[in-house]
């Protein structure tokens, strides 16, 4: 018998589309021997809707018409299993479809308002097993400020920053930006905390460009950093698979920019050929990356301790950069749902695409059995010894 895999994608975040690009790449690349699939497509209104078509990339160029041939689901819990039902249809001669049972989710998701935990808590909720950082991790993970807390707890490196909100910097942009001069410095780089895909994020020279910056990544969230840019700089990627007890690094990766930034259009456009983008995949990159074999080893060991630090699980893939006038390296930032899967990385340390879904799923099955083992209710009796008065004039429990 098939286990049974729901892949959610798309959701309200400014990564919608680079979501669809990287689920369809996992859809395409796992063993339908083994699994049965069920795309799920979460829309920026939150809608979800399934259907074969959602399995063709190039439906997703008109999705009224997509959407129009494919039905809305939603998800309960019935007899301790989880099933995906379908809305019933309208008119006189509906048909009523049978629901199906889902082993396993496997989200898809990229940016806010899914990877931050989101669609995690929402899994949580249903009680079904899922590919993936917890809701813990994965909050650490998105937010780029406390992701650098706690790496500096751990002694970890990373660059110093300043954050704070858009309000802080509305209300006072004179002293704030007075602050950012004297202890950061120019040149800097300004990000919004919660994003990926390098969305809002601008490098500043000096003093009069640093307003817009901060405008263009206030647009973007609420909550900004401000970092010291290094000048000399070398961009590299490594990613994780496993979970706190056993994980391993893969080979590390060279990203090539066309800015001094690597920009979304770097990582998402500027490779599609014919308007069609393969996602991550894409980007034009050197694997392995041109390092010494100390370094690979320092940074692919960096990366297995970060993995640790935040308590991910499943396959990440971390951004260091070095800064050349020093050889310093430092952590950047951490992807928990990482653009293609990262699967380009795997497929480059002897690790298949088929082979790589395969463990994602194997890990949330591993997490689920053990918390299984846990308890969540105490017996007592508390319950037979409340009383609520019954009527609108009670003033209270009585204990």
């Amino acid at each position: 018998m098939k286990t049974n895999v729901a892949f959610f994608y798309g959701c309200r975040s400014v990564e919608h589309e680079v979501s669809i690009i990287s689920a369809v790449q996992a859809m395409m690349a796992i063993d339908k021997e083994k699994y049965g699939i069920t795309p799920v497509y979460v829309t920026k209104d939150g809608e979800m809707y399934t259907g074969e078509k959602l399995f063709n990339i190039e439906e997703y160029r008109d999705l009224p018409k997509l959407l129009a041939e494919c039905k809305k689901v939603f998800f309960v819990r019935e007899n301790g299993v989880v099933l995906m039902k379908t809305e019933p249809e309208k008119g006189f001669f509906k048909r009523e479809i049978p629901p199906v049972q889902i082993d396993v989710a496997f989200p898809v998701v990229h940016g806010t308002n899914c990877e931050d935990g989101t669609i995690q808590g929402y899994l949580e909720f249903l009680g079904v097993p899922y590919v993936g950082c917890d809701i813990l991790s994965s909050a650490v993970g998105m937010d780029k400020a406390v992701f650098k807390d706690v790496l500096k707890s751990a002694g970890l490196p990373v660059l110093d920053c300043i954050c704070f909100t858009s309000r802080e910097y509305l209300n006072d942009k004179d002293s704030l930006s007075a602050k950012i001069s004297r202890e950061i410095g120019y040149p800097l780089i300004v990000k919004p905390v919660n994003l990926g895909s390098s969305v809002g994020i601008s490098k500043v020279n000096s003093a009069e460009e640093l307003d817009s910056a901060i405008t263009l990544a206030i647009s973007f969230g609420d909550k900004l950093l401000v970092e010291r840019a290094v000048t000399n700089i070398r961009e590299i990627n490594c990613s994780v698979l496993g979970d706190v007890n056993d994980c391993t690094a893969s080979v590390c990766e060279e990203p090539f920019m066309n800015d001094e930034i690597l920009s979304y259009e770097d990582k998402y456009l500027s490779n599609a050929k014919g308007g069609q983008s393969k996602g991550m995949a894409s980007l034009g990159r050197k694997i392995p990356a041109d390092l010494n074999d100390d370094t690979a080893a320092e940074i692919r060991h960096l990366a297995c301790k970060i993995f640790k630090a935040i308590g991910a699980r499943g396959v990440v893939r971390i951004d260091f950069i070095i800064d050349n006038d020093n050889n310093t390296i430092y952590a950047n930032e951490i992807n928990t749902i990482p653009g293609s899967l990262s699967f380009y990385l795997w497929d480059a340390t002897d690790m298949k695409y088929r082979e790589l879904c395969d463990k994602l799923i194997e890990l949330a099955f591993r997490r689920q059995r053990s918390r299984e083992n846990l308890t969540f209710t105490i017996d007592t009796n508390i319950l037979s010894g409340v009383s609520l008065g019954g009527s609108k004039e009670s003033k209270g429990a009585k204990f």
